[in-house]
């Protein structure tokens, strides 16, 4: 059961739309302090950045795309890219996750430690989830591996009692589905 959205000073009282997950996309000029800006109206505003991702699509135009993922309730996640819009360098807002056509993927570079039979569980793993080895030594792998992040998550928990040791992960980078840009 899902509890009702939290409320920040900005929101309406009579608000109780449950919270649901956003993936947004920004198109922004790429120059410095506009990623605080961004990143402040949501923390000016009490709502968590659960992924974020950033890079330069248009060298020339010198514009880059952020990737937001976020949890609100639906009119609060409208009234965050409506606020969004305002702010200058950016050309465009959208939420994906309205048009119902998303794709997203998630980079992970996970390093487990193993020796004996939990070695060989761990490659088995890997295998099954395609994860690439891209590091290895007697005592550890660090494998790349690349998806949906349920995917991702899915790997991580299977390897976490085989000797799990660390991760890292690059954000959700996500487009709309069909010829449209997003």
């Amino acid at each position: 059961m899902n509890a009702p959205a939290s409320l920040s000073p900005y929101s309406s009282a009579t608000v109780t739309s449950r919270a649901e997950r956003h993936t947004l996309t920004v198109l922004v000029d790429n120059e410095p302090g506009v990623l605080a800006r961004v990143v402040g109206l949501f923390s000016g505003r009490g709502y968590n950045i659960e992924s974020l991702t950033v890079a330069e699509v248009a060298h020339v135009e010198r514009w880059s795309r952020i990737t937001i993922v976020t949890t609100g309730s639906p009119e609060a996640i409208e009234q965050i890219s409506h606020q969004l819009e305002r702010i200058v360098p950016i050309h465009k807002v959208t939420d994906l996750t309205v048009s119902g056509r998303i794709l997203e993927r998630d980079l992970a570079l996970v390093k487990v430690a193993g020796k004996g039979e939990n070695r060989v569980e761990v490659l088995r793993l890997a295998q099954a989830f395609n994860a690439k080895i891209v590091d290895t030594t007697l005592e550890s792998f660090v494998f790349e591996l690349s998806g949906k992040p349920e995917k991702i998550d899915d790997f991580i928990e299977l390897v976490r009692p085989l000797g799990l040791v660390e991760l890292a992960r690059t954000g959700i980078a996500a487009l709309s589905r069909g010829p449209e840009a997003s």
